[in-house]
């Protein structure tokens, strides 16, 4: 084995399905893949997707990047992408990111609480969490299992551990509703029996689970400010007393894309600046 770093975290001649591809994490994650060689295949349903994708086929030629527009809600839909890929591509890495983060799945709404959360937001969390994981695994995955080699990461979040704490959210306009951490739990329990059923064909499954990453650099409604009392409350809650950068979870990604974590399967990689330890 060539120990140099530039072999055991290279990714040339891979190619990388990313969900979510256009939110804000998973455009750092498209970037990571792209930079360090892969060949990008990007899922979204965001305008913003396509002039993103535009520029990453500026930057790093057009036959590297491919993209698919579609509402993972639309099951037909999303199933036909993920076949028409299966059928075109030889998929090594399979990043299941996608995740709707908003009133529809109960954050910062009131009716996102424990006492008021709707059966239609615990479903959207449930599917958006786990279900849609499950069918690019089943699909994409399938074909790693076939040809005995692939890594499979899928995205939860330190809160599939440990729970929110209410004094984050007191007099607050922000809530973490209780389904989105009950989903990303029941994503790190299905990645643990991807990599106990498909080890034995090479396949590795494992996890990424990310602390308090912050947009401030590109708010929407309801996104936390620099100076907010809520995003110095999550500062102080980590050991670094600060909050993460999205390029901060690219070496986590990288690791378990390459070669590098080729002996590491059924892993929930935590990147939470101590979050969970204390």
């Amino acid at each position: 084995m060539n120990l140099h770093a530039a072999s055991l975290f290279a990714l040339t001649g891979k190619t990388a399905m990313l969900t979510g591809a256009g939110g804000f994490l998973g455009r750092t994650m498209a970037r990571t893949l792209l930079v360090n060689g892969a060949r990008l295949v990007a899922l979204g349903r965001s305008e913003r997707l396509e002039t993103q994708v535009e520029s990453w086929r500026q930057e790093f030629g057009a036959d590297k990047v491919h993209s698919h527009r579609v509402d993972m809600y639309d099951f037909p839909a999303f199933t036909r992408v993920l076949d028409e890929i299966a059928g075109a591509e030889a998929v090594d890495i399979l990043v299941n990111n996608a995740h709707e983060l908003g009133p529809r799945t109960g954050f910062n709404v009131p009716d996102g609480e424990l006492e008021s959360a709707t059966l239609d937001q615990w479903m959207r969390n449930l599917t958006g969490g786990i279900y849609w994981a499950a069918l690019a695994v089943q699909k994409i995955g399938a074909t790693m299992k076939v040809r005995r080699c692939g890594s499979i990461i899928n995205i939860a979040t330190m809160y599939a551990q440990v729970a929110p704490s209410p004094e984050l959210y007191a007099e607050t306009p922000f809530l973490n509703p209780p389904g989105y951490s009950t989903a990303k739990a029941g994503l790190v329990a299905f990645t643990r029996y991807v990599a106990s059923f498909w080890g034995p064909y090479g396949v590795r499954a494992n996890a990424i689970l990310p602390g308090p990453f912050s947009n401030t650099q590109d708010p929407g409604p309801n996104s936390v400010r620099e100076g907010d009392q809520f995003l110095e409350r999550l500062k102080a809650r980590t050991c670094l007393r600060r909050l993460g950068q999205p390029e901060e979870l690219s070496g986590a990604l990288l690791f378990l894309a390459s070669g590098a974590s080729s002996y590491v399967t059924g892993h929930a990689l935590v990147v939470d600046a101590g979050w969970t330890i204390v």
